[in-house]
């Protein structure tokens, strides 16, 4: 077999077999079959071969980029570890023969790769599955998502140490959906007892794929936020609570979506599913009535459900097809979700009447005022819209109006200050009604999500990298095991100059926010200045792609990441980061005749017209999106660091989410970059089965002889090798 870490040792195999089946790069398959025919100096003669073994073109190809391929190009393995030759060809031909026959999951040693089907694939994920994986190790069956959560749960019980499964892929790769089946699994096989708490834990993802999913060009029930689930095992191992943490809600999309997109599920359902009568009550229209929706307006719906939409709420006359998503049933769905973890039809109400707030409230603008004093007013053709959102929000439309149009700030003339009111422009004031928008769903979300938690009793890459690949290879380096070294990409100085105290991108972002005239172009050049040397960043004329080189290069920057290079344009750098809310909009909650509004912002609530110290007046309540970034992730880090880890791959197999179609280069692209291809040549060189001293001498303790059983585990292992 050829080594993979010395290129001239596979030249060395395949010149000396004429005729044998290679492996060559192709810019959309990925790799292509082909037939050894000759070699030179500096390249191979290569005949391709098409699917129907027709041949198809002779190419000539350096040395180091031909891979072996296996003798029988039809076999296909669970574990790709398996295969004769161990590199990116085979692995993505391996994963292509079993996604054709509908098999999307396939291991690496004990990662899972699991390719999206875009359909659903009968008897996948039924009770008789559930019942065959329990208790089977890894390898016995065919690899599957259940397997992976039953050696968790074998692990938790067997090392007595809690267990993270990390779903991670790109958007479309399918990680909601292998969620939702681990989570099934587990309650399923260790639930039963729990009674409700299983039914609880399984009612939280349609709730939180309502508030915290939407359509994306690359997938439609996107996850925009995310989501660490902790399921808790009583001390017979059995489901006893579960706790969900999420993080960064993306904002951004409340108020704007890319062409093609949508906003949350939520707003399209409301509009969708709720009855005629509170329909009325919350002033709804069709989708496209509303700034907030009108990039896609359409619903998901099928013909059936999408004629039970009331016509007046539906002017689009055509809709949008998944399997697993429709608007009007997933409202019916949600509502009863929502009465099981503990939100009653009057709080429903208060929650229907927020969202339908949020969107009444985008379609309020404003133009110049004619006041001597400057700033803007309400444009005259947004009044009613402004006068639906204040009712909804249970808001005084005349102070309503006033919060919109102008902002408190506290001079320093002394030693108290003075609080003066300032007219905001147009522009501020759809920026100041936004963050408005942003800040009230965002703690909407924040209270469902507390409100699962409630009803549920409570007793990524480098990471990857780090317990896989580089503890992988101390371990054999511990164990004097003659292995040799396998390089893979350390994306570290990456995530350090992201996270570098000073001078790395937050922070920079961040001193940027402070400045009295902070700009996206001083903070771009600024990141430059830094980083002069750093082979990371670049300036986007150095980009391969036509419409970045056109940008001075202080509209931007290239990143070299793991994955590849990514352009980033800074233009709204500072706006995106800035989670600021006047306060004046702030405090007119405390006016609210909503009492669940109300409570969302001040859970033990202030009159606004009480006498408040001028000295504890803010101005804002600032906060910055990197910040809060570095805070959750490094929280997140901290807690998987400190558990056993399982990993599931989750792989998109084109950009079109059509089933059956298997887009090589894409997906080669994905395997490398969630670091399969390096794990594939780490076990071709080392050991990808292993059991420790300890669990192999507990295995056999109870059939030894008395005076073997004295034996130091370590010891009994190394004797029973001999």
């Amino acid at each position: 077999m050829a080594d993979l870490s010395d290129p001239s040792s596979v030249f060395g195999d395949l010149a000396g077999e004429i005729g044998r089946n290679v492996y060559v790069p192709d810019p959309v398959e990925g790799y292509k079959l082909g037939e050894l025919v000759d070699f030179h100096i500096d390249r191979l003669k290569i005949k391709l071969i098409q699917n129907n073994g027709d041949v198809e073109d002779i190419v000539y190809v350096p040395h180091d980029d031909v891979l072996p391929a296996e003798d029988d190009i039809t076999k296909d393995v669970d574990d790709s570890c398996s295969l004769m030759y161990l590199n990116e060809g085979t692995l993505l031909d391996n994963c292509r023969l079993r996604y054709a026959r509908k098999q999307i999951y396939t291991y690496v040693a004990n990662i899972l790769i699991s390719i999206n089907p875009y359909e659903v694939i009968p008897g996948l994920y039924s009770n008789e599955n559930i019942n065959l994986y329990h208790g089977k190790s890894i390898g016995t069956l065919p690899p599957h998502i259940f397997a992976i959560a039953d050696k968790a749960h074998r692990e938790l019980k067997g090392n007595k140490n809690s267990q993270s499964i990390i779903v991670s892929g790109e958007s479309g790769g399918g990680k909601t959906e292998s969620q939702k089946h681990i989570l099934r699994y587990l309650c399923d096989r260790w639930g039963a007892a729990a009674g409700s708490i299983e039914q609880r834990l399984l009612d939280a993802n349609p709730i939180l794929e309502a508030f915290g999913n939407a359509k994306t060009i690359r997938n439609n029930n996107s996850s925009r936020f995310g989501k660490f689930v902790e399921i808790h095992f009583n001390k017979e191992y059995n489901v006893s609570g579960g706790f969900v943490s999420h993080y960064l809600l993306e904002k951004s999309r409340i108020c704007h979506q890319n062409p093609g997109e949508r906003n949350y599920h939520i707003f399209y359902q409301l509009i969708a599913g709720v009855d005629d009568e509170l329909a009325e009550n919350l002033y709804l229209k069709s989708p496209e009535e509303f700034n907030y929706l009108s990039q896609n307006p359409k619903f998901f719906a099928n013909s059936g459900t999408f004629s039970k939409i009331p016509i007046h709420r539906r002017l689009q006359q055509n809709y949008l097809t998944d399997d697993l998503i429709d608007d009007y049933i997933n409202f019916k769905t949600l509502q009863k979700n929502l009465e099981e973890v503990g939100i009653d039809e009057v709080i429903q109400r208060n929650i229907f009447s927020i969202i339908s707030g949020i969107l009444h409230l985008g379609n309020v603008n404003f133009e110049d005022s004619d006041d001597f004093r400057g700033g803007c007013c309400i444009d005259s053709n947004s009044s009613e819209y402004l006068k639906i959102s204040a009712r909804l929000f249970g808001l005084d439309i005349e102070d309503f109006r006033r919060q919109l149009t102008s902002k408190v700030i506290q001079s320093k003339t002394n030693s108290k200050g003075t609080v003066i009111i300032v007219p905001l422009k147009p522009s501020e004031a759809r920026a100041a009604r936004d963050a408005f928008a942003k800040a009230i769903y965002t703690r909407l979300f924040d209270d469902i999500v507390a409100a699962i938690n409630n009803s549920i009793p409570s007793t990524d890459s480098q990471f990857f990298n780090e317990r896989i690949l580089k503890n992988e290879q101390e371990l054999y380096r511990c164990e004097a095991l003659n292995v040799p070294e396998v390089e893979f990409v350390d994306n570290q100085d990456c995530i350090e100059l992201f996270e570098s105290r000073g001078v790395g991108l937050l922070d920079l972002l961040d001193e940027e926010a402070k400045i009295p005239r902070g700009s996206s172009v001083h903070f771009t050049e600024e990141v430059h200045r830094h980083h002069i040397s750093n082979f990371r960043i670049l300036p986007p004329r150095r980009s391969r792609l036509r419409g970045y080189r056109n940008m001075r290069d202080n509209e931007g920057f290239l990143i070299r990441h793991y994955a590849g290079a990514v352009c980033y344009r800074t233009f709204h750098f500072l706006e995106k980061n800035n989670d600021t809310l006047h306060v004046n909009l702030e405090m007119i909650i405390t006016t609210s005749d909503n009492p669940y509004l109300k409570n969302l912002f001040f859970p033990t609530t202030v009159n606004m017209s009480s006498k408040i110290p001028r000295s504890n007046i803010r101005t804002k309540v600032h906060n910055s999106i990197a910040s809060k970034f570095r805070s959750q992730l490094n929280s997140l880090l901290s807690k998987l660091k400190m558990t056993g880890t399982h990993f599931v791959r989750c792989i998109k197999p084109n950009s079109e989410m059509k089933p059956g179609k298997f887009e090589g280069a894409q997906i080669l692209s994905q395997l490398k970059s969630s670091g399969m291809t390096s794990v594939l040549k780490l076990m071709h060189c080392g050991f990808p089965s292993r059991i420790s001293f300890k669990e192999l001498y507990t295995s056999y303790q109870f059939f030894l002889p008395e005076n073997l059983k004295k034996l130091d585990p370590r010891f009994f292992g190394r004797f029973r090798s001999h």
